[in-house]
């Protein structure tokens, strides 16, 4: 095969001829010496368009069959890797940035899978590369140290340990080669700095390796970074258009010297930030930074700030953000707190205030395209590194931490809008008034926290300043009032007229000519539905308002707008139930546009070669689908008074239910099959709308979503409780049943709680379907059961339980049948000596119920038919009765008290109450007045440290996964709990008069097995099991 003609014909407009192409290639992969063959043509090939063809496709044959650990593609010949390794780096330091962007992903495939053990030789070539006096090979040398650190990123432990090695040999370096690149002017110099910071900041990213732990490197490597941050940007850097200049490299290297030195602070350097586990690792360091460093990083920030404040100097987005992430940190600590106090009146007025109104670029996005700046303003978690956010995250630690400091941000908002309030029209600045409702919603939590002073206050500034912005000419100020309501959302309102004022105004802003302000409207309204004199008034405008979010929710993919109609379904379903079946279709068309344009966007990637990977759904319109599925469950549920329209919109929704689950739209799974739970769960029947939405499951279930038994296990119980007669008629569908029980104890992925579910779903078989229609399958439920017993030695508790379970109720639906398939795989002694020896372990009630049942059913057995191998502990089914009689009284209780936990919760009105709640609030600042105060001068009311909460709660988060790693491997009891929403046919079964038949018979029959049974109870057993058998006192 001419290798350079196949390649370049794959780059032909000829569908076909690109076809033919890509076989021949498929067809030479396998072939020794192949990759070699494509690393040469990489290396000498002079056309750009062949070697980048080239180049890329080495990439993918490498990413896919470098790996040796379980391969799904055809592994590279072994004889080839070592060849391929000796010439890679050559070849990377000789190319083209096109190119070797290209081999830098090969050379990381590699490292991951090689390094250190398979390719040693790897960090010699790499400092041979940085000792090179050619710009190239100290280029390539860089690419490739950046390569080893960014494998070692997430690494911990031993895993690690070489990375320390890495860095003493080739941090040095690096580092000198640093310090003379900050006087570069040149684009080339900028790229390769750009890559000494990332060097640094992979190395110190999970963990900081030892070396760089020293005082001596913490100096370097600090005042490289700040050499960095407070240089003057080149020509080169300072492009016309924004988003250029951010990527430039050399505002890059800012970006990633500003990264280094937070991620110091934060993870390493702030002794309170400090987990328990690596206090004994960093606390020496931590002391030292905060106390030498700490304050030397920040008197850097504070003088870029201070040239940005002074204009006509730029800083990019990141650049601001990391400073403000960087302040934040400095809040809690009294060594930095001291050092920043003083700036705070300046802060707050020239940085954090002008970052959180309004740029220009957001006021053409609200005109221009109104759905993006939506989306930007809404999806906190992408936007969580963006200067806006960086500054509210800022203003809430700075005011719950240091609450005095919140008398100064207010008395700057009423500054704002009293200034605002007071200018003619012409002159009034829209930007500053919407700024400052934005720093004042960002501190609501504070605001209306326990004690709080000024809570009572908060009422007279919306009627003041807030109620006439829903007027305002200017459409991105109506949207901030809108929100600012919502962020206020706990405010209890003293006067009802400013409720309804409120409520008749977020109607006329829900029908806004700007979407912003009709989507920030919908969101406001729901948490007006707490107020009783709101949720009276919206009674008779329901139907509006839903038709209102639906179009809405077809206008923006806004997935808080679901769970504002999930709730007003929730809350209003008497109101809702006349237009159930209108609003439901309405969902259906909503959700299947979703997923239509959905399905079209990855489709698109494919073709375009992008493989999707796992998660790659959950973007803003998987997560707005989630939501209307969210709606339409609850919708549903609502409906069980009303079985006519729940069969109807059955119907309407098997079409959201078949384009989920043979598009495998993963992600969604567990939304879909709650709709099928709560359709068969309201309607307590089973529809032929939804039998066929039992064959889709079972359809999914085969191709491949067995992990989604769990997930799919209520709305199967509900097709045996309800649909069992169908089940018996339609042997098909039983089968089915049978075939997935069969699979998840088959199946090599699933684990134990999957297992769990396939003897739940046989038991709910054998419970609801009596008469003999199981019978077939007893055996095979026999066998799927102690195989696995006999297999696993010390299988988990809860499973344990389940297997026995299942032959218990093998044994309780027809106990002939089940011994005598257990006597005819030598199993019969076995397993009624687990049963027996496990007994203390059936704690529910459920579980003793079932064994009085199978017990009862065995004392039926005539005595010759007992298996030899177990007669002479046959009178142990009367000790194990007695013990199940004993206990389930506790048990009854226990399962009555969880119940009653269950209903009555355990919730807090007070969403906001946290421990220091209750504290910190000066007295020394006339609350009365938002004004006049300047944030140097408040008194500190919390003297030293501020403990960090998010540190303390991962500690105790840690804490607790230790204690459940502890019960976990100590397979702790309770692990198997009382079900109170598991309903079972046994839940109506009575224990005693069952018993108390079944020894009557035995008596009456089989006196001498009678006899011999009773005969080896100890007395205190045979006196209480008499009283169970006597029959209740009529009353």
């Amino acid at each position: 095969m001419d290798l350079r003609s196949t390649i370049y014909s794959t780059l032909s407009a000829d569908q076909s001829t690109r076809q033919q192409a890509e076989i021949a290639l498929k067809h030479a992969e396998s072939s020794p010496g192949f990759i070699l063959e494509l690393l040469s043509l990489v290396e000498t090939e002079q056309d750009l368009g062949v070697r980048q063809s080239t180049a890329i496709y080495l990439k993918n044959r490498v990413s896919r069959a470098w790996p040796t650990e379980n391969p799904i593609h055809q592994p590279i010949p072994d004889q080839d890797r070592k060849p391929f390794r000796d010439r890679l780096l050559p070849v990377v330091a000789n190319s083209p940035p096109q190119i070797r962007s290209q081999l830098v992903a090969i050379l990381q495939t590699i490292l991951q899978n090689d390094f250190p053990k398979k390719w040693p030789e790897f960090m010699n070539i790499t400092v041979q590369l940085l000792n090179e006096q050619n710009a190239n090979s100290v280029f390539a040398g860089l690419q490739c140290l950046l390569a080893v650190c960014r494998t070692y990123r997430f690494m911990t432990g031993q895993e690690r340990s070489n990375l320390d090695n890495v860095v003493h040999a080739a941090f040095p370096m690096i580092l000198a080669i640093g310090g003379r690149l900050v006087d570069d002017t040149s684009l080339e110099g900028a790229e390769m700095l750009r890559m000494v910071v990332k060097c640094h900041k992979h190395a110190i990213y999970y963990e900081l390796p030892k070396p760089l732990q020293t005082h001596e490197a913490t100096v370097d490597w600090c005042t490289l970074c700040l050499r960095i941050i407070t240089k003057n940007p080149p020509p080169h850097a300072l492009a016309e258009d924004i988003d250029e200049r951010e990527q430039n490299h050399w505002w890059k290297s800012r970006k990633w010297a500003y990264a280094n030195l937070n991620r110091l602070f934060v993870r390493y350097g702030n002794p309170n930030g400090l987990s328990t586990d690596s206090k004994k690792d960093y606390e020496a360091f931590a002391k030292n930074f905060i106390t030498n460093f700490a304050p030397e990083i920040m008197k850097g920030y504070l003088t870029e700030i201070e040239k940005w404040v002074g204009g006509n100097y730029w800083l990019s987005k990141p650049s601001l953000s990391y400073t403000m992430i960087f302040l934040e940190e400095c809040v809690k600590p009294a060594a930095t707190w001291d050092h920043l106090k003083p700036h705070m009146d300046v802060l707050i007025k020239h940085l954090i205030f002008p970052v959180l109104c309004q740029s220009e670029e957001d006021l053409e996005m609200f005109t221009d395209d109104p759905t993006e700046y939506l989306h930007r303003k809404l999806n906190y978690y992408e936007e969580s590194s963006s200067p806006d956010m960086a500054a509210t995250n800022f203003l809430i630690a700075l005011t719950k931490s240091r609450k005095s400091q919140t008398f100064a941000v207010l008395s700057y908002v009423n500054e704002v809008v009293t200034r605002y309030e007071s200018a003619p029209d012409d002159q009034k600045l829209p930007r500053e008034k919407e700024g400052a409702l934005r720093m004042i919603g960002s501190l609501a939590t504070v605001i209306l926290g326990k004690k709080s002073p000024i809570a009572d206050q908060v009422e007279y500034f919306f009627v003041r300043h807030v109620f006439p912005e829903f007027q305002s000419p200017h459409g991105f100020l109506r949207a901030r009032a809108c929100n600012t309501l919502e962020k206020f959302e706990q405010l209890d309102f003293k006067d009802e007229n400013n409720l309804l004022l409120i409520y008749s105004n977020i109607l006329k802003c829900m029908a806004d000519q700007e979407l912003p302000v009709r989507v920030m409207a919908s969101l406001a309204l729901q948490p007006l539905i707490r107020h009783e004199i709101i949720r009276t008034a919206m009674q008779q405008n329901i139907p509006q308002i839903m038709h209102q979010l639906l179009k809405l929710a077809n206008e923006v993919d806004v997935d808080s707008l679901a769970n504002v109609m999930e709730d007003f379904v929730e809350v209003f379903s008497e109101q809702l139930t006349p237009f159930a079946v209108a609003l439901s279709e309405q969902l259906r068309d909503t959700y299947l546009r979703i997923v239509r344009e959905l399905l079209e966007k990855n489709e698109a990637k494919a073709s375009n070669g992008d493989a999707p990977e796992y998660g790659e759904y959950l973007d803003d319109k998987s997560i707005a689908a989630l939501g209307v599925l969210q709606t339409i469950g609850t919708l549903v549920l609502t409906l069980d008074a009303s079985p006519d329209v729940l069969m109807h919109l059955e119907t309407i929704l098997l079409p959201v239910i078949q384009t989920t689950l043979q598009n495998k739209l993963y992600d969604l799974y567990n939304e879909i099959f709650e709709i099928i739970d709560s359709c068969t769960f309201a309607s307590k029947s089973i529809s032929d709308t939804m039998w066929q939405a039992f064959e889709l499951m079972h359809k999914t279930f085969k191709e491949g979503a067995e992990l989604y038994l769990e997930d799919m296990l209520p709305a199967l119980n509900n097709f045996v409780s309800y649909g069992n007669e169908r089940l018996i008629q339609h042997l098909p569908y039983l089968t089915a049943m049978v075939g997935m029980i069969e699979d998840i104890f088959h199946d090599p992925k699933v684990g134990g709680v999957d297992r769990i579910c396939g003897c739940r779903l046989a038991e709910a078989l054998m419970l609801h379907l009596p008469g003999g229609s199981m019978t077939p399958f007893l055996p095979k439920f026999v066998e799927l059961a102690m195989q696995k017993l006999v297999e696993q030695k010390n299988p988990v508790k809860s499973l344990k339980i389940h297997l026995l379970e299942l032959v218990i109720n093998t044994i309780y639906y027809n106990p002939g049948l089940t011994l005598a398939y257990l006597e005819q795989n030598n199993w019969t002694n076995k397993f009624f000596s687990m049963w027996f020896g496990s007994i203390e372990l059936f704690r529910r009630v459920h579980d003793k119920k079932l064994c009085i049942a199978a017990i009862s059913a065995l004392l039926a057995i005539r005595a010759e038919d007992v298996p030899a191998s177990v007669q002479t502990g046959w009178p142990r089914l009367l000790t194990g009765a007695t013990y199940m009689f004993k206990t389930l009284p506790a048990a009854e209780k226990h399962r009555e008290e969880a119940a009653k936990a269950d209903n009555e919760g355990d919730y807090s009105d007070d969403i906001y109450a946290s421990e220091d709640e209750t504290e910190d609030w000066t007295e020394e600042v006339n609350t009365q007045q938002w004004g006049g105060v300047n944030a140097a001068e408040v008194p500190d009311t919390t003297k030293g440290d501020i403990k960090d909460e998010s540190q303390a709660y991962l500690d105790f988060l840690s804490e607790e996964a230790k204690k459940f790693g502890a019960l976990a491997e100590d397979d702790d009891d309770s692990m198997i709990d009382e079900d109170n929403f598991f309903e079972s046919p046994l839940d109506k079964f009575d224990p005693y008069t069952t018993f108390r038949h079944a020894m009557t018979m035995l008596q009456q029959t089989q006196p001498q097995l009678y006899e011999s049974l009773t005969s080896v109870l100890e007395q205190n057993d045979k006196d209480f099991l008499q009283r169970t058998l006597q029959p209740p006192v009529q009353q």
